[in-house]
């Protein structure tokens, strides 16, 4: 049985008129006639007593359009809810960040997005730069923000926004008068680093500010800025890290301009496979706020 048939029955069970049925559903009255003597012969029952005076319904007749009402706000419903999704206002999506963009970006784009789409089950999962790669040509994210563009990811990447590089010393170190210190005077200096493997692309951004300087001892490497200020503070060492960290670090580091205004870019990235449209309205959401 077809959904134009119930929709018939409907018709005819709430005008108890052919006429004004075929009207209500703009066709002939003789073509209406017909397809509801075919359901009757389906089902093997009448559903309307007819006269020359009046339509109504029988008792299977009312069970019937009480069923078929049901079945139609279900197929109505689904395919609102289809449609939802198909304008990227429903479904689940799953997007991933650096540590950084919770702090610079994301917050500005999820408030946006959430505004656009409310429907959507928008999870935010805080991943390394190489996890993000890992999950999202698995299917397992949707969308993720990573720093730098790099080419180790095999991601397409696109570039949201620039943002220096600054150094991030203890407050009680010699260079913690300066406002702007040279790499040179940091080469000499214990550095908190981050791990290549994990974020290859800002890796690549901090090692050019060493170009042609012995790159400064390492102490130990984090993957979470929030752990590398965390050591910083507790007099480990120093480390770089995108300027928007001045908004939320502890009082005990000082945070320096480096000479040569060094750059870090903040980049979405992408499977090469097309994206969901709650991802696309996601990256609009991202390209339209600032960092």
């Amino acid at each position: 049985m077809e959904l134009r048939q119930l929709r018939c029955v409907v018709a005819v069970a709430e005008e108890l008129h052919f006429g004004r049925a075929a009207k209500r559903l703009h066709m002939a009255q003789a073509p209406l006639s017909a397809q509801i003597q075919r359901i009757e012969r389906e089902l093997g029952h009448r559903l309307f007593e007819r006269t020359t005076r009046s339509v109504r319904l029988t008792a299977v007749g009312e069970e019937f359009y009480r069923r078929a009402l049901d079945i139609l706000a279900r197929v109505d419903e689904t395919t609102a809810d289809l449609q939802a999704v198909a304008d990227g206002r429903a479904g689940t999506l799953r997007v991933g960040f650096a540590s950084s963009a919770s702090y610079s970006v994301l917050p500005q784009a999820v408030r946006r997005f959430r505004q656009a789409a409310p429907g959507v089950d928008l999870q935010l999962v805080p991943l390394t730069s190489a996890e993000q790669a890992e999950q999202l040509h698995e299917g397992r994210l949707d969308l993720g923000l990573v720093r730098g563009e790099s080419g180790a990811l095999d991601l397409r990447t696109e570039r949201l926004f620039e943002e220096r590089l600054v150094a991030c010393l203890p407050a009680d170190h010699a260079l913690s008068a300066e406002a702007e210190v040279s790499p040179q005077a940091l080469a000499d200096e214990p550095m908190i680093f981050f791990p290549a493997r994990d974020m290859p692309g800002y890796v690549s951004e901090i090692r050019p500010v060493f170009a042609g300087l012995p790159f400064p001892r390492v102490r130990t490497r984090v993957v979470h800025q929030e752990t590398a200020l965390g050591f910083v503070a507790a007099g480990m060492g120093f480390t770089v890290l995108p300027e928007s960290v001045s908004s939320f670090r502890p009082a005990a580091v000082h945070v320096a301009r480096i000479t040569g205004d060094p750059k870090t870019v903040m980049c979405a990235a992408f499977p090469d496979t097309e994206l969901s449209p709650a991802a696309e309205r996601f990256r609009e959401a991202l390209r339209t706020s600032e960092a």
